[in-house]
């Protein structure tokens, strides 16, 4: 069309229409701090070699930090801030999404990228707390860095592969859930550890903006994703109006 050798666009005869797509987040997969904690718990003892144990961090990194997984996969020992106490920081620039070989330029499954709807230069610290510093000083103690310095290594030392942590994933469901919990959608995916982290953050009261900017995410994307998982906020807009028209 923009060489202008056809006559008119084909494309505008088709009638079919792409599917809408859910873009909220469902609530009953967030789980709890307490069921968080419990899971945690449980992927130490999954695997043999202490397999769970290894990626016990990096899944607190997506409930403590809210880290996308391909974000905690790739975080670097220069990219921490561990003071021996209170708050520290996590100052993430480099996301390492999993893809088909065919589409990287290296060949590896995991080809190092920017941050996500980001330029490649961006950077994002994210302030992380007194939980997490502890359990990352720990790992680095036990487990020390690869040769560029990051944090989680598979046991042969490469890239940590989804397919690792997912099964890990789902034995430690299976070790802190009861029957029907596992059958529900309640934290089915690893991933649904960054939602439950957003969620918590916005139903403690936390002002959008700083959640969206600790997650990655524009104010406006947070708010229509996570719109449903604002437990109880509908009571809070009520009194807020109450008290307004009462004062």
């Amino acid at each position: 069309m923009e060489l202008e050798e056809l006559s008119a666009n084909p494309l505008h005869k088709v009638k079919w229409k792409p599917p809408k797509v859910t873009e909220t987040v469902d609530p009953r997969v967030a789980v709890n701090p307490q069921q968080a904690q419990e899971l945690l718990t449980m992927v130490a003892y999954v695997g043999c070699r202490g397999r769970g144990r290894r990626l016990m961090a990096l899944f607190a990194c997506m409930y403590y930090a809210a880290l996308r997984p391909a974000e905690a996969v790739g975080l670097r020992l220069q990219d921490r801030h561990l003071p021996l106490k209170g708050w520290g920081r996590l100052t993430v620039d480099v996301s390492r999404p999993e893809v088909n070989t065919r589409w990287t330029d290296s060949g590896d499954t995991r080809e190092e990228r920017g941050l996500k709807h980001r330029g490649r230069d961006d950077v994002r610290p994210v302030p992380i707390p007194p939980t997490l510093v502890k359990i990352l000083r720990e790992h680095i103690a036990e487990y020390g860095t690869g040769e560029d310095g990051r944090l989680f290594r598979s046991e042969r030392g490469g890239v940590v592969a989804s397919t690792a942590y997912t099964g890990v994933w789902q034995e430690a469901r299976r070790l802190a859930f009861t029957p029907a919990q596992v059958a529900s959608p309640l934290a089915r995916r690893a991933y649904d550890l960054r939602h439950a982290a957003v969620s918590l953050r916005l139903n403690a009261g936390v002002p959008a903006p700083d959640v969206a900017e600790r997650a990655g995410h524009s104010v406006d994307v947070l708010l229509r994703v996570y719109a449903k998982c604002l437990d109880g906020h509908k009571d809070v807009a009520n009194k807020r109006i109450d008290d307004a028209l009462t004062a």
